[in-house]
């Protein structure tokens, strides 16, 4: 038996319970893995809550790291005792142990720690994603990013800033704003005390910005749409205010031919070769020292109400990690 988390109904954070599973051995294509250190992100409450829904009862948690412990028949790229990291479907990360598709693991280098690599692979290949393949960021763009100081912000301000890029990014306090500029952005908006809107058009002298990357949703999508160029893009990819209302495709046209764009991660690593890609480019630029990744909280794997409860009041900032 091992310890988990399971809903058997959507909510707040109580209906996340701590319970015991019977975790067994990994069928065809299957390992079992005993996690070190697991992800906290936002898509998490999405599921918890309903906004993203999944059959109940089942567990929560998209990203973690740990040793493999036991293959199925068939899988011949992992053995027991690699190291390996994962983000991505199906939902149990949430866990000390638990069995899964091996198509969607990596190999973790020996240099990167399992709290690094639980704290940043869904993050950071969001990142990957977003910088290098949504919209190919290239020196001399100026790019506007919300929320700049959470765990996704903070990885793309060091690696746009890595780029050439200038970034200017939005938080919802002081504290937030010095830790986003400490990581590479180079204009930051307190959203709470300002327009975002009128400073992004202060900064750029009236030009817009090529792109704008939105995990915010609903209170920032107009405003966002507003910040572009003629042609630029919108990227959203993220609903913590809540899901964008509906809205007439003539608004882009209107505001300059603007394209619009509603990625996910899956998409964008749907293949071996896509993954392995995506995860050596964020590897890489860990090992190089251009990207640091931020633990700025860790709870114990029971605690995950408190985590969640936490993350939803904006208390936290950078990466949070789970502790089994």
């Amino acid at each position: 038996m091992a310890r988990a988390i399971r809903v058997s109904k959507t909510g707040g954070p109580e209906v996340m319970e701590y319970v015991d599973v019977e975790v067994g051995d990994p069928g065809p294509g299957e390992v079992r893995i005993r996690h070190a250190a697991v992800g906290l992100n936002f898509i998490d409450v999405y599921f918890r809550t309903g906004l993203y829904p999944q059959p109940l009862p089942n567990g929560l948690g998209q990203e973690a790291a740990g040793t493999i412990e036991a293959v199925g028949d068939g899988v011949t790229a992992f053995k027991v005792g690699d190291r390996v990291a994962y983000a991505g479907r199906p939902n149990g990360a949430y866990a000390e142990e638990r069995v899964m598709p091996a198509e969607i693991l990596v190999k973790l280098p020996d240099s990167i720690s399992f709290d690094t690599a639980a704290a940043m692979m869904l993050q950071g290949m969001t990142v990957q994603y977003l910088l290098r393949q949504t919209y190919p960021v290239k020196a001399g763009d100026t790019i506007l990013l919300h929320a700049a100081a959470g765990g996704i912000g903070l990885i793309a301000c060091q690696w746009a800033r890595a780029l050439g890029a200038t970034v200017i990014g939005t938080v919802s306090s002081d504290e937030k704003a010095a830790l986003a500029a400490r990581h590479g952005c180079t204009h930051v908006i307190n959203y709470k005390t300002e327009n975002f809107v009128e400073r992004v058009k202060e900064i750029t002298e009236g030009r817009g910005v090529q792109v704008v990357y939105d995990a915010i949703g609903r209170d920032t999508f107009i405003g966002s749409l507003d910040c572009l160029r003629p042609r630029g893009m919108m990227v959203s990819f993220g609903n913590a205010s809540g899901p964008v209302a509906p809205f007439g495709v003539s608004e882009l046209a209107s505001r300059g031919s603007l394209f619009l764009t509603r990625p996910s991660l899956g998409n964008y690593t749907a293949t071996r070769e896509d993954l392995d890609a995506t995860a050596a480019d964020l590897f890489a630029m860990v090992e190089s020292g251009q990207l640091s990744i931020e633990i700025n909280q860790r709870y114990a794997l029971k605690d995950v109400g408190q985590a969640h409860a936490d993350l939803e009041a904006r208390k936290t900032t950078g990466s949070t990690i789970l502790i089994p």
